[in-house]
């Protein structure tokens, strides 16, 4: 069995990315689109009000489009790819930053059972800590890959969302901008996972994950608190695996057959006295600790990782194990 992982390079996080690359038709003109897709707001109940703010007189973006089909396309090495987005400076703001705020975090860490580090994480991985949110309009962007024939059932969803977030009040339109694909605010959510999990933490009758540090760190930990974290246990190690070992493994232990793509992309959860018999050892050769915790395989290009089930959380914020790998990896480091 060949455990490979593919890199999915964007900054910002974008929607689901296990999404089959299909033959792209030329879509229809955007401005007969956008007009049937403004009947159909109404039909869903949406004001004129809502509907003018939002839908009306958009056009598309090119970018955006070609944004889209180049990411499908791009694989990296994990090094290049963690090298791209980690460095001591990094690392070193992110402890910072725990300090700063950590009367914030000691009280997320009590509402979500989420360790800070990893919120943190996370946080620094999706905008830089906040400081790179994107500024595309996300009504603008979600309607041209909505319009755009490749993903754009998904998309469609996500945009008659975006319009129920202002219908609600949440957030006014203007103030909506983000990824080229429409995730959005410091913790780059698409609108769907806003509706779910973003908080008003500071309490201010604003969910506000743009400007408001506590609503945008409280909305991650409720994220990854929803997807099953469990705070008594890590994510996972690294680990170094002969070519010995390797061969038995790929004979003996299966990949995971549900999930995402990465999901699918590993080893099903095993005991770690079985991997130890199965050879595996920590990084530095040494026997793995006496458990029958269960972990996965994931190998990358030139690093293999044992991970635990907190990481799936952190694939179903990203489903791309580069991605979840180097939160995870830069976890240990504000750690």
């Amino acid at each position: 069995m060949r455990l490979l992982a593919l890199a999915l390079a964007a900054t910002l996080v974008a929607p689901p990315q296990d999404l089959p690359v299909e033959a792209v038709k030329a879509p229809r003109p955007f401005d007969q689109w956008l007009e049937e897709l403004i009947e159909e707001a109404r039909d869903r109940g949406y004001s004129d009000r809502i509907v003018g703010q939002t839908l009306a007189g958009l056009t598309p973006l090119e970018r955006v489009i070609r944004n889209d089909r180049a990411q499908a396309e791009l694989v990296v090495g994990f090094a290049r790819y963690y090298r791209a987005r980690i460095t001591r400076p990094f690392a070193r703001r992110g402890r910072e930053l725990a300090r700063e705020h950590g009367a914030l975090l000691a009280r997320l860490e009590q509402a979500y059972r989420v360790q800070r580090r990893f919120v943190l994480a996370i946080w620094g991985i999706e905008t830089r800590y906040g400081r790179v949110t994107g500024t595309t309009p996300v009504f603008q962007a979600l309607a041209t890959l909505a319009w755009e024939p490749r993903r754009a059932d998904y998309f469609r969803g996500e945009l008659f969302d975006a319009l129920t977030m202002v219908s609600r009040g949440r957030i006014d339109a203007g103030s909506m901008t983000g990824s080229w694909a429409g995730a959005m605010g410091q913790p780059q959510f698409m609108p769907s996972n806003y509706l779910k999990y973003a908080e008003d933490f500071d309490r201010d009758g604003r969910t506000d994950i743009w400007r408001s540090t506590p609503d945008a760190l409280a909305s991650i930990a409720h994220y990854l608190e929803e997807s099953g974290w469990d705070d008594a246990f890590t994510w996972g190690r690294e680990v170094r695996v002969a070519r010995a070992a390797r061969e038995r493994i790929d004979r003996e232990v299966s990949r995971r057959t549900e999930g995402c793509y990465a999901m699918r992309n590993m080893t099903e959860r095993i005991p770690l006295d079985r991997w130890q018999r199965l050879g595996v050892r920590r990084i530095d050769g040494t026997p793995l600790p006496r458990s029958d915790v269960k972990a996965g395989l994931v190998a990358t290009d030139t690093r293999t990782f044992l991970v635990y089930e907190n990481y799936d959380a952190i694939l179903k914020y990203n489903c791309a194990h580069y991605y979840a790998l180097t939160v995870a990896l830069l976890a240990d480091q504000i750690r």
